[in-house]
C-alpha cells in the first residue's frame, strides 16, 4: 500500500462463501504441478500450495493473517503473508470486473500483500490508450473507517492543487478546512507552496517533499515557505500534522442574478457526514425558493454512491420519484446476483428518504424540483460525482457542465477488510436509466450541438485560483451565471475541441509517473451491511 493511498476509515470484516477450487492457505499440502519440458513432463513442487487455475473459497482464506489483530471481533487467525496473498488471489478472481485478464501468480513468490494486490489488476488499455484500471488501491482499515465515517485524516487541513507534479513542479492551495493548521496560519486558496523543509517544490528531492506534505504520523513538525495570493514576498510557516476533520459541504448560499434566485454549494466528498450536511443545504435552498442551482464538484473524487443518489433525488425532486438512478453490472460470474451481498441484483432508485449515514434513517429528503443543474467540474471530479451527473441525465434533468472534463470512472467497488487492510478492486460498472455508462475518459463539456457519447452541454473554463470558491467572480461560477443569461459560453472559454484543460487542478490526482505523491480518493463505493 503506497502512502499515496492514505485516507482514513473502515468496513467490517466480510465472510464471502463464493468461488471454488483448491490450493492455498497455510495448511495446504505440497502440490505437484506437471510442467511441459519439451520431451515430456517434469513434476515440480509448489511449496506454497499454489496450483494454477485452482482457487480456494474466499471464506476459507479470510482472516488468516501474518499479524492477527488482538480484537476477537475481527476473527483474525494466525497465518502468513502467503495466506493473505491467497485471499487476495481468490477474492480478485471471484469479484474483479476483468478477472479474465489477470495473471495467475503464485502467492508464495511475492513478499508483501501490497505488491501482490498491485499485480491483481488488468494491464489492458482503453481505446484512447489510457490504462483500463486506474483505480486499484488499499487503505489501512482503521484509517479508512475514520475518513469514510467521520471525514478524519492526518495532515494540515489544506487541499493541494498540483499544477505540475513533475519538475519544474508547481503546487498551490485549493482550499483549507476551518480550525486547522492551514487556516490558523491563513494559508488559503491560491497560496503557492514554494518549499518544504528547505527543499524547493520546483526541483527538490521528492522524498523530502513527500515526507513534509504527507506526514506519516500525527504531531510531525514541518517547515513551509509560502507565497500568499497576490504577495511578492514569501513567508515561513511551521505546522504540525494533526487529525483533520473534513467538512464536505461548504459555502451554501443564494444570490440574486438577473432577476433570478441562484443557489450555490461546494460539495467536496461523498463521505458519511455529507448526508446530513446536504440535506441541511437543500432545506436552506428550498426555503430560499431558488430558480437555478450551481453545485461545485470540482474537487469531489467520489465516495458513497447512495449519497450521490440522495443528492440527485433532492435536485430532481418529484421528477425522479420511482425512477432508476443507476444499474450496476458485475462480472459474468454474477449476471443476476451481487457477489458481495449475495442478494439479487436490483437497480438503485432515486430515494425519497435518507439512508442513515449521518442523517436519521428514513427521514424525508427535501425536494428542490430543478429541471436543470449547473455542475462545476475538473479532472478531480470522479466516480460518485460522475454517477450524480449520469443519473440525472438518465431522467432528462439537464446538466450544464462548466470547467473541464471529469476523471472518467464509471466503475465502483466495495471496501473489504482482510487482516487490517481494506481492499478496493473494481467490481462493477454503472449505467443510468437510459443504459448509458461509457464515460471512461470522462464527461466532456461541449459548447456545441453534439451531445453524443459523453459530451455534456457546457463550457471549458480554467480553474480560477485568484478567487475563493463561491465568489460569483470566480471564473467557473461566473461562466455558469453567464450561461444562465445567454445560453452560451464566455468569449474566453477554451475551445470544445480541447478535451480537457491543462491548468488549474485538472491534474491534481494525476498519473503514477509523477514523483510527488497525490492522494487518491475512494471513488464510487457501495456500502455493505451484514444481514
Amino acid at each position: 500500500m503506497g502512502p499515496q493511498m492514505r485516507f482514513y476509515s473502515a468496513i467490517a470484516t466480510l465472510s464471502i462463501l463464493t468461488a471454488c477450487g483448491g490450493g492455498g492457505g497455510s495448511s495446504a499440502p505440497s502440490v505437484f504441478v506437471p510442467v511441459n519440458s519439451g520431451g515430456g513432463s517434469t513434476v515440480v513442487t509448489a511449496a506454497s500450495g499454489w496450483v494454477e487455475g485452482e482457487y480456494d473459497s474466499i471464506g476459507s482464506l479470510e482472516g488468516l493473517c501474518a499479524n492477527p489483530r488482538p480484537d476477537a471481533s475481527f476473527g483474525d487467525r494466525s497465518g502468513s503473508i502467503t495466506d493473505e496473498n491467497f485471499w487476495i488471489r481468490s477474492y480478485s478472481n471471484d469479484t474483479y470486473l476483468w478477472y479474465r485478464e489477470l495473471d495467475d501468480i503464485d502467492p508464495g513468490t511475492i513478499d508483501t500483500t501490497a505488491q501482490y494486490f498491485d499485480l491483481m489488476k488488468t494491464d489492458e488499455l482503453t481505446e484512447t490508450g489510457n490504462p483500463k484500471d486506474q483505480f486499484h488501491f488499499t487503505y489501512d482499515t482503521e484509517e479508512w473507517e475514520l475518513l469514510s465515517q467521520s471525514g478524519i485524516s492526518a495532515g494540515y487541513g489544506w487541499e493541494l492543487a498540483f499544477l505540475r507534479s513533475s519538475p519544474p513542479r508547481s503546487l498551490v492551495v485549493a482550499f483549507n478546512e476551518p480550525n486547522t493548521p492551514a487556516s490558523d496560519n491563513n494559508i488559503g486558496r491560491g497560496a503557492e507552496i514554494v518549499s518544504v523543509n528547505g527543499a524547493a517544490i520546483e526541483d527538490g528531492p521528492a522524498d523530502v517533499l513527500n515526507a513534509g506534505l504527507f506526514p506519516e504520523e500525527l504531531g510531525e513538525s514541518h517547515t513551509f515557505e509560502v507565497r500568499d495570493l497576490d504577495a511578492t514576498e514569501t513567508r515561513t510557516v511551521v505546522m504540525q500534522s494533526m487529525e483533520i476533520t473534513t467538512e464536505p459541504v461548504k459555502n451554501v448560499k443564494t444570490l440574486d442574478h438577473s432577476g433570478r434566485k441562484v443557489g450555490y454549494l461546494t460539495f467536496n466528498s461523498h463521505i458519511a457526514t455529507a448526508e446530513q450536511q446536504l440535506i441541511t443545504a437543500a432545506e436552506q435552498l428550498k426555503a430560499a425558493n431558488i430558480d437555478e442551482l450551481v453545485i461545485d464538484l470540482r474537487y469531489n473524487g467520489g465516495g458513497y454512491l447512495d449519497i450521490a443518489a440522495e443528492l440527485a433525488s433532492m435536485v430532481a425532486g418529484d421528477a425522479a420519484s420511482g425512477r432508476i438512478f443507476e444499474e450496476i453490472t458485475f462480472n459474468d460470474k454474477y449476471p443476476s446476483v451481487n457477489p458481495i451481498t449475495g442478494r439479487n441484483l436490483a437497480p438503485t432508485y432515486f430515494p425519497s428518504t435518507a439512508a442513515g449515514f449521518s442523517a436519521e434513517q428514513g427521514a424525508s429528503l427535501p425536494m428542490l424540483n430543478m429541471s436543470r443543474v449547473f455542475v462545476l467540474a475538473s479532472g478531480g471530479t470522479a466516480s460518485a460525482s460522475e454517477a450524480f451527473i449520469n443519473g440525472l441525465r438518465g431522467i432528462d434533468v439537464e446538466v450544464i457542465l462548466i470547467g473541464a472534463s471529469t476523471r472518467g470512472k464509471p466503475y465502483g467497488f466495495y471496501g473489504i477488510d482482510n487482516c487490517s487492510t481494506t481492499y478496493f478492486t473494481i467490481q462493477f460498472k454503472g449505467s443510468n436509466a437510459k443504459g448509458f455508462g461509457e464515460y471512461s475518459d470522462g464527461f466532456i463539456p461541449a459548447d456545441s450541438d453534439d451531445m453524443s457519447a459523453a459530451n455534456v452541454r457546457g463550457c471549458l473554463v480554467d480553474d480560477d485560483l485568484q478567487h475563493v470558491l463561491g465568489d460569483p467572480e470566480e471564473a467557473r461560477f461566473a461562466a455558469a451565471l453567464n450561461f444562465m443569461d445567454t445560453g452560451t459560453c464566455p468569449a474566453n472559454s477554451t475551445p470544445s475541441s480541447e478535451k480537457s484543460a491543462s491548468s488549474g487542478l485538472e491534474k491534481m490526482r494525476a498519473s503514477a509517473n509523477n514523483d510527488l505523491q497525490q492522494p487518491e480518493i475512494p471513488g464510487r463505493i457501495l456500502r455493505y451491511t451484514r444481514p
